[in-house]
């Protein structure tokens, strides 16, 4: 099974998860992860999913995204040619006799105590997923607390596949050179 990241530019309109993920639902589909945010232009939110399947499915998955209503544009983030990126915060219990332990391990993987308590510590780290997933596993040995993970988001290198859109939500030729 292959895993395709898909940023999907959509109207910043109400309902425009809900029949994303529905498509994906009503299919069968399972999202790995999903993101979502408004863009630059507010007019605009940006869909980061994951999902797997073989080349067939994901053919499928993205011709039907493209019959939304909603959907101004497809890309799959190949890894190659793009920045995927994940944020975790994780909150661990922390004593006298290891805290400069976890510190140490949170400086190695360049993340930030971005809390600290007399019982625990809050670590937040930004990188891509295999970084993301050594992270955790390397505190195994330490009490987790909780943990919260915001999921896939990317964006492809370069300006080869910029699209940029007037007022009227009309596609502009636009030279970045």
């Amino acid at each position: 099974m292959k895993r395709v990241v898909f940023s999907i530019l959509v109207d910043n309109t109400s309902g425009v998860l809900s029949r994303i993920a529905g498509l994906f639902s009503r299919r069968g589909y399972n999202i790995d992860s999903l993101t979502v945010g408004v863009t630059a232009d507010p007019r605009y939110s940006r869909a980061t999913v994951v999902a797997k399947g073989d080349e067939i499915i994901m053919q499928q998955i993205e011709n039907q995204l493209n019959k939304l209503v909603d959907v101004i544009d497809i890309k799959r983030l190949e890894p190659e040619t793009s920045i995927c990126r994940e944020l975790i915060m994780i909150k661990l219990k922390v004593s006298e006799e290891n805290r400069q332990s976890l510190i140490a391990v949170a400086n190695i993987f360049r993340a930030k105590i971005v809390d600290v308590a007399k019982e625990s510590l809050v670590i937040e780290l930004t990188g891509n997923q295999s970084k993301v997933d050594a992270f955790i596993d390397l505190l195994s040995g330490y009490e987790i607390l909780e943990l919260a993970r915001t999921g896939i988001t990317g964006l492809s290198r370069g300006t080869f596949d910029v699209k940029m859109y007037d007022e009227d939500g009309q596609l502009m030729d636009y030279d970045f050179s």
